[in-house]
C-alpha cells in the first residue's frame, strides 16, 4: 500500500462530517497531532441537523447500518458506541407499499422474513427469498475486506483469490438478473434491488456486486441513534476532542499553501493559517478539488449519481402505515430509473421514501407532534438541468398529493414545519451536479477506477468521503476516512505469534522504512 512520506506529525482534516471525523479518530489513535477545520458551526457535513419550531431535523441520511464500523473508529481512541451512542435496532428495518395495495415488513430477522415473505407470496417464495440471504451473506464475505475495506493502488491488485469467489458468486452480473434467479416475485425483487439507486445506477445495469448494499439493509440490521442521526457525528466529534484533537468550526478551508511538491499549511477564510505536516481533504471532489488547485485529468467525465427532493415536515399527527422507514413503490419501474439516470424528467409515477424518525424517537418532535422525511429520487443538474426556483412548488404540492393518494390523508392539512431541499440546495453546498449522493458506481468508477484517495502532484494529501473510495454511503464513508487515515499511518500490523515482541505504532513524527 503507498503511503505518505516524510514527517505527518500534525494532521490537518477538512471537513468534520462523518469520513473526517472517522479519519480524525484512526490518526488521533496512532498518535497524531490532528487539527479538524469545518466551516459549519457543528458537525456533521452531509449528516446535519436543523433546528425549526421545535422539531431536531436530520438534513442528511436516515438509514444506518453496519454499527461496527463506528465502533472500529470509537475503538481507535480506546472508547465504544455503547458509552457514546444509544443505537435503537428497528424492526421492521423497512415497511414495503405497492401500487396494487400489498406491503411487506421488511425484516432483517431470517426466521420473521421467511415468515413474512410467505405470507406475501407463498412458500416457492419463501424458500428463494432464504437461498437469496445465504447468497448476499456470502457476497459480502467475498468482497468486504479485500475490495471494500482496503486501499487499493492498482487494478492488479484484485488478482485475488477473493476475486474467483466474488465472479463464481455472479458479482459481475447484473444486480436484476442475479436476484431473479432467486425470486419471481417483482414487488419482491424491488425490495432486494431499489438500493442501486443509491450507487446511481440501474438494477438492469448495476453489478449484482452492489447487492452489498442490500445486504446491509436486510440482512445485517438497520438501527436509529437517540436523538437522531445527527447523533452520530456529535458523539465521534466529542470523542475526538476528548482524545486530544483540535475541532475549529465555523471555520471554512479555502486554500492550500504549498511547497516542493506537499502542503504545509491550510489557510482558512478567517485569515487563519494552520501549518500541517499532512492533509485529509474530505469535501465534495470539486470543493477538494479547487483547494488542491488541481484537479484530475480524467479521459471520461465522471458520471454522478441521481438527486433528490427531501421535503421535511413536522405534523400535527401521523399514520398508522408508516413505519420508521417506509417505501411506497410506484407502479412504474424500468421507466423511473429511465427518467433519473438518462432523459432527466421528474418520475412520472413516482416511488418515495418516507421516513419517521419520531417512531422511534418520539423527543425529536414538540409533544404530540410527528417528523417525517420524505425522499423522491430525481434528476442531477448535468442529467436534468431543471430550473428548480420554478419547479419545487409545484412539485413539493404533487408529491404530498402522491402520498395522500396513497394513504397519508390530510398530510397537507396537517403540516406545520416544513423545508423543501432541491438538487439547487444541493449544488449550494458544493455538491458536484447537484447530488449528495456523488459519483455513480459505474464500472469505469468503482474500485481502482474510482477517483483514488491519494492525490498526484501534492504527496501529503489524501482525500476521503463518498467520492472516492470505497463509495457512497454511512458505512463506506466511515471506511473512507480509515483508508484516509492508513495512507498516512500506515494499517495496523497483524498481532504477532507468542514469544515475538509485538509492533508498535509510528510515534509522531518517526517516518515508516
Amino acid at each position: 500500500m503507498r503511503a505518505v512520506g516524510g514527517r505527518t506529525d500534525h494532521v490537518v482534516v477538512v471537513g468534520a462530517g462523518l469520513s473526517g471525523l472517522s479519519a480524525a479518530l484512526h490518526l488521533l489513535g496512532a498518535g497524531r497531532r490532528v487539527t479538524v477545520v469545518e466551516r459549519e458551526t457543528a458537525p456533521g457535513g452531509r449528516a446535519g441537523r436543523l433546528d425549526a419550531g421545535g422539531y431536531r431535523i436530520d438534513t442528511g441520511p436516515t438509514v444506518l447500518t453496519m454499527p461496527h464500523l463506528i465502533d472500529e473508529a470509537l475503538a481507535a481512541v480506546g472508547e465504544s458506541v455503547d458509552k457514546r451512542l444509544e443505537l435503537l435496532p428497528l424492526h421492521p428495518a423497512y415497511r414495503a407499499h405497492f401500487a396494487d395495495g400489498s406491503h411487506l415488513e421488511v425484516h432483517t430477522d431470517a426466521g420473521a422474513m421467511e415468515e413474512e415473505v410467505r405470507r406475501f407470496a407463498g412458500p416457492a417464495e419463501a424458500a428463494g427469498y432464504l437461498r437469496l440471504r445465504h447468497w448476499l451473506e456470502r457476497l459480502y464475505h467475498a468482497q468486504m475486506r479485500r475490495f471494500i475495506d482496503s486501499n487499493i493502488d492498482h487494478p492488479l491488485q484484485l488478482l485475488h483469490p477473493d476475486l474467483a469467489r466474488l465472479a463464481a458468486l455472479g458479482g459481475f452480473g447484473r444486480l436484476e438478473g442475479q436476484v431473479r434467479r432467486f425470486l419471481t416475485d417483482e414487488r419482491l425483487r424491488r425490495v432486494f434491488t431499489f438500493q442501486a439507486l443509491y450507487a446511481g445506477v440501474p438494477p438492469a445495469r448495476a453489478l449484482a456486486a452492489y447487492a452489498v448494499i442490500a445486504y446491509m439493509d436486510t440482512v445485517a440490521g438497520v438501527w436509529f441513534p437517540r436523538g437522531g442521526m445527527h447523533a452520530l457525528p456529535t458523539a465521534l466529534a466529542a470523542a475526538a476532542r476528548d482524545a486530544g484533537g483540535e475541532l475549529l468550526y465555523g471555520c471554512e478551508a479555502t486554500r492550500l499553501e504549498k511547497r516542493a511538491g506537499r502542503a504545509v499549511a491550510v489557510h482558512t477564510r478567517d485569515g487563519r493559517r494552520i501549518p500541517c505536516d499532512a492533509v485529509v481533504l474530505t469535501p465534495d471532489l470539486p470543493v477538494a478539488y479547487r483547494l488542491l488547485g488541481r484537479a484530475p485529468r480524467r479521459p471520461v467525465p465522471l458520471r454522478h449519481s441521481p438527486s433528490a427532493v427531501v421535503l421535511h415536515v413536522g405534523t400535527r399527527r401521523t399514520w398508522p402505515q408508516l413505519a420508521h422507514h417506509t417505501l411506497f413503490f410506484g407502479d412504474a419501474w424500468r421507466s423511473t430509473f429511465t427518467e433519473l439516470t438518462r432523459t432527466g424528467r421528474l418520475m412520472s409515477d413516482p416511488s418515495l421514501l418516507v421516513s419517521r424518525p419520531t417512531a422511534t424517537d418520539p423527543t425529536l418532535a414538540p409533544p404530540g407532534r410527528h417528523l417525517h422525511y420524505v425522499l423522491a429520487p430525481c434528476p442531477n443538474t448535468t442529467t436534468g438541468p431543471l430550473p428548480w426556483p420554478e419547479v419545487a412548488p409545484g412539485y413539493r404540492d404533487r408529491v404530498v398529493a402522491e402520498l395522500e393518494r396513497r394513504g397519508l390523508t390530510g398530510l397537507g392539512r396537517d403540516i406545520e414545519v416544513e423545508r423543501l431541499v432541491t438538487p439547487e440546495d444541493w449544488a449550494a453546498q458544493g455538491h458536484a451536479a447537484g447530488t449528495p449522493f456523488s459519483v455513480a458506481h459505474t464500472l469505469r468508477q468503482t474500485g481502482p477506477f474510482r477517483p483514488r484517495n491519494l492525490v498526484r502532484g501534492v504527496d501529503n494529501a489524501v482525500l476521503a468521503g463518498c467520492g472516492t473510495t470505497p463509495g457512497v454511503g454511512v458505512p463506506t464513508v466511515l471506511i473512507s476516512g480509515k483508508l484516509a487515515a492508513w495512507r498516512i499511518v500506515g494499517p495496523p500490523r497483524p498481532a504477532r505469534r507468542a514469544g515475538r515482541p509485538a509492533p508498535t505504532v509510528p510515534a509522531a513524527g518517526e517516518e515508516r522504512p
